[in-house]
C-alpha cells in the first residue's frame, strides 16, 4: 500500500514526513515553489531539539504524474477552497475505488469528494505544525505530532480506517478509528472559528470577544441544524498543546493558526469553508451570524489587499457585526 498525499503543506508534509520516516511507502503531490523546492533539494522537515531533516521523497505537480496500481490511498491535505479542482484532478488519473482520506479542517470537503468517489473518509486532525517557506514544514509536538482520527464518511469504519490508523500510530501520531468521525470534525470546526481572528485581528480583549461570539453563533447554528458536535477530546486545545509538549523550533515558536500562516504566505484562506459554514447553516436555518459573515468578508479583503497578518483592530469586526461591546 502507497500512501499519496495530495497537499503537502503544513498538515500534508508533516504526514507524508513522518509515514516516509517510519517506512511507509508515499508519494507527494505538490504544486508551485514548494512542489520544485521537494523536487530539486528533498522536503525539509523541522522539529524542536532535533537537527533538519531532509527527505527524499517522491513528489509530483499532479495526479497525472503518478503511476497509479489501485494500491493506493490518498490523503487530501489541500485547503478546503482548492478541494473541488484536487479532486477533479484525482478521479482524472486514480482508479475510481481508491480511498480517499480528507486530512483537512472544515465539513464540506467529503461531501465534495463523495460525489466523485464511493469510498470517502473524514479525519479529524489536531497537530501544531507549520509551513511558510518552499520546500519545508515543521511539526512543534515533542511527545508525538499530533493527533488524527478517522472514520468512513458519513459514518462508521472499515478496514481502510484500520490501515491508516496503525500506519499514523507507527508514525509518531495518536490514531484511532471513528465511527462518527463527522461529529468530531464539527467539533474542530467550532475550535477553528477563531482562525480567522488570529490571522487578521490584533490581539486584546476585543479579540477575544469576536472569539465568543464567533463560537456561540457557531453553537447556535449547530444546534439549529441539528448537527452533534460536542467532543471534549478536540474542545480542550490548551489540554491538547500541553499533552504534545508543543515548543519552539531554534527559537522560533509556531506561526500561529493555518489560516494566519496563509495570510503571512500571501494565499487564499479557507475562512468562507470554517466561520462561513456556520454562516451558511445560519442561512439555512434562520440562525443569525452576524460575526462570522463579517470574519469571512473581512479576511477576504485583508488577503485581497495583502495586509500583514493580526493588522486588524478587532473593534471592526464588532462593528460591521453590529455587536455590542460588552
Amino acid at each position: 500500500m502507497r500512501f499519496v498525499v495530495f497537499g503537502a503543506g503544513a498538515i500534508g508534509g508533516v504526514v507524508g514526513a513522518c509515514l516516509h520516516q517510519s517506512g511507509h511507502a508515499v508519494a507527494l503531490i505538490a504544486r508551485g515553489e514548494h512542489g520544485r523546492a521537494i523536487r530539486e533539494r528533498g522536503l525539509t522537515f523541522e522539529r524542536p531539539g532535533v537537527a533538519p531533516v531532509t527527505l527524499n521523497i517522491p513528489v509530483a505537480g499532479s495526479p497525472a504524474e503518478l503511476e497509479w496500481t489501485g494500491e493506493e490511498i490518498v490523503l487530501l491535505a489541500t485547503k478546503s477552497q482548492d478541494t473541488a479542482g484536487a479532486l477533479t484532478d484525482l478521479r482524472a488519473a486514480a482508479p475510481p475505488g481508491t480511498p480517499v482520506v480528507c486530512v483537512q479542517n472544515a465539513v464540506e470537503n467529503e461531501r465534495i469528494a463523495l460525489r466523485l468517489f464511493p469510498r470517502v473518509y473524514g479525519a479529524v486532525v489536531m497537530a501544531p505544525t507549520a509551513h511558510l517557506e518552499p520546500g519545508i514544514v515543521q511539526a512543534y509536538g515533542t511527545q508525538g505530532v499530533g493527533v488524527i482520527d478517522v472514520g468512513r464518511y458519513p459514518s462508521g469504519t472499515d478496514e481502510v480506517c484500520e490501515e491508516v490508523a496503525d500506519a499514523l500510530g507507527r508514525s509518531e501520531f495518536s490514531s484511532k478509528a471513528r465511527a462518527d468521525i463527522m461529529r468530531f470534525k464539527h467539533a474542530k470546526l467550532l475550535a477553528n472559528l477563531p482562525n480567522a481572528v488570529d490571522a487578521i485581528c490584533e490581539g486584546g480583549p476585543a479579540a477575544d470577544e469576536v472569539i465568543g461570539l464567533a463560537q456561540e453563533e457557531g453553537r447556535a447554528a449547530l444546534r439549529a441544524a441539528g448537527i452533534e458536535f460536542v467532543a471534549e477530546e478536540v474542545n480542550d486545545v490548551q489540554a491538547r498543546w500541553q499533552q504534545l509538549d508543543v515548543q519552539p523550533i531554534e527559537g522560533r515558536p509556531r506561526a500561529g493558526s493555518s489560516t494566519r500562516q496563509s495570510v503571512a504566505r500571501g494565499t487564499p484562506v479557507e475562512t468562507d469553508y470554517l466561520n462561513g459554514e456556520i454562516s451558511l447553516l445560519g442561512r439555512l436555518h434562520g440562525v443569525p451570524t452576524p460575526v462570522n459573515d463579517a470574519l469571512c468578508e473581512l479576511s477576504a479583503r485583508h488577503v485581497r489587499e495583502r495586509r500583514p497578518p493580526g493588522t486588524l483592530p478587532a473593534e471592526e469586526v464588532l462593528e460591521r457585526s453590529g455587536s455590542v461591546r460588552r
